[in-house]
């Protein structure tokens, strides 16, 4: 298998225009990585870099904080230039995909030809008031580092700084950052492989596999190893077993037939035809996970601040039953990836327009009457589907946690097996994959895969 895979790579540089994509999308990924370690000026990272590696900065590594810091690929915890990273863009796409649900305008925008233009150009102009609004609040949370970071002691903004010139010129350097690597993913996409925002989030995540690798041998070499080498096989399967099924369940789809009946339009007769429709399990991908994480980061702060400040008990008490690895916490984490993955199945997929698009082309489900059935038919069949892919995501959310909290296995080791870094690791490589397969079979040569297929393989 894996002198399979090597053939089909020295294939992949066979081919001219492939080659010149692989290589264009390497080196616009490398002058990305350049964005996470450039230091913005007026400020000492390197102050955050080592809070964030002792003991004290592990609960803000655990929480919100390490969560941003990781899709940044470190740039937060370094106060870089690129410590915004691409989420500024992230979060404006989103933003417009649920407005497309609630705003008529835009969900007759986004269907008709060149509609789709107009929604990029507005989430670019989105993104760009998204990054001054949190250039801004970064910055001033860097110059409050004492008040964000429980236990940091220090000034990360240099002495000799005017801090209104400060809080400017942050702004405008984070926001350049942004905007820049915002274009580089847009060509990446244009004129390399993949899909260019996706791989700079998939780089970032991959550039803290040294740190993992490192607390790895930790935990079996180091002085203080507690771990054997049973325990290392037991981790190794764990890890194959989980990323076999985030690989199986991203991919997996249920079918639906649909049969099109014979048409006349003018003088031409389209002749009917058979074709399916395929509805994943995994609709809502890594969104319900992350919606769940961040809200649920917040009660806890604010009832661990309340209890600092008014030395009440109930207040500490509560914010412990909400710690990360409490049986309330990891319960209430499953119940909102639940609630989530149905929410965004119920704001992204519109039964109703497409029952409607069916009926227009003259499409039909066998054995459903079209219209008003067919909408029941596919809200209670992506109902089944989501309930499945919930429980998956649940589980792979509350692997880490269980990993870190209740065996100690350090935090940037636990990252790696399921939550938010494996499934975008995962579904960014097999949409590369794809995209590499499909220009080798253009070119008859074998995919990644001679037994079985990709989705989407020709």
């Amino acid at each position: 298998m894996f002198s399979s895979i090597l053939n089909t790579l020295s294939n992949c540089f066979k081919i001219p225009e492939l080659k010149s994509r692989i290589w264009f999308t390497l080196i616009v990924l490398g002058f990305c990585r350049l964005a996470s370690l450039v230091p913005t000026p007026g400020l000492n990272g390197g102050l955050l870099k080592d809070y964030f590696a002792s003991a004290a900065g592990a609960q803000n590594a655990n929480g919100l904080m390490g969560m941003y810091s990781m899709f940044t690929g470190g740039g937060f915890e370094k106060c870089a230039v690129g410590a915004l990273s691409i989420m500024p863009y992230i979060s404006a796409t989103i933003i417009l995909q649920l407005l497309q649900a609630v705003v008529p305008g835009l969900s007759k925008l986004a269907r008709e030809e060149g509609g789709r233009t107009k929604l990029i150009q507005y989430g670019r102009v989105l993104t760009l008031f998204l990054c001054l609004g949190q250039g801004m609040v970064m910055a001033i949370g860097w110059e409050h580092a004492g008040t964000v970071f429980k236990g940091f002691t220090g000034n990360l903004v240099m002495p000799g700084y005017n801090l209104w010139w400060y809080r400017i010129n942050t702004t405008i350097i984070l926001t350049t950052g942004t905007m820049l690597l915002m274009w580089m993913g847009e060509q990446i996409t244009d004129r390399g492989i993949g899909n260019g925002i996706s791989l700079i989030i998939t780089v970032g995540i991959l550039a803290r596999l040294p740190q993992a690798g490192q607390g790895l041998m930790d935990m079996f070499l180091g002085p203080a190893a507690r771990f054997n080498f049973f325990h290392f096989i037991a981790l190794m399967m764990l890890l194959c077993a989980v990323i076999a099924g985030v690989v199986a369940v991203t991919q997996a789809e249920r079918k639906i037939p649909v049969q099109y009946a014979q048409r006349v339009v003018g003088r031409k007769t389209f002749s009917g035809g058979s074709s399916f429709m395929p509805l994943r399990v995994n609709y809502s991908g890594v969104m319900p996970v992350i919606f769940a994480q961040a809200i649920l980061m917040f009660p806890g702060m604010i009832l661990s601040f309340l209890g600092r400040i008014t030395h009440v008990r109930l207040f500490d008490e509560l914010a412990a039953m909400l710690s990360r690895g409490s049986f309330v916490y990891l319960a209430l984490y499953g119940l909102m990836i639940l609630f989530f993955s149905y929410f965004w199945v119920a704001t992204q997929f519109n039964e109703l327009q497409i029952s409607d698009d069916m009926k227009k082309s003259g499409g039909y489900i066998p054995g459903v009457r079209p219209g008003q059935a067919t909408s029941s038919f596919l809200h209670r069949t992506m109902s089944r589907i989501t309930l499945a892919g919930a429980i998956f995501l649940t589980i792979i959310a509350v692997v880490p946690i269980l990993l870190q909290e209740w065996m100690g296995i350090p935090q940037q080791v636990a990252q790696f097996f399921g939550n938010t870094s494996l499934l975008i690791i995962v579904g960014v490589m097999l949409d590369t994959m794809r995209q590499m397969e499909a220009h080798l079979l253009m070119r008859h040569y074998d995919g990644f895969l001679k037994k079985g297929r990709l989705k989407g393989r020709f």
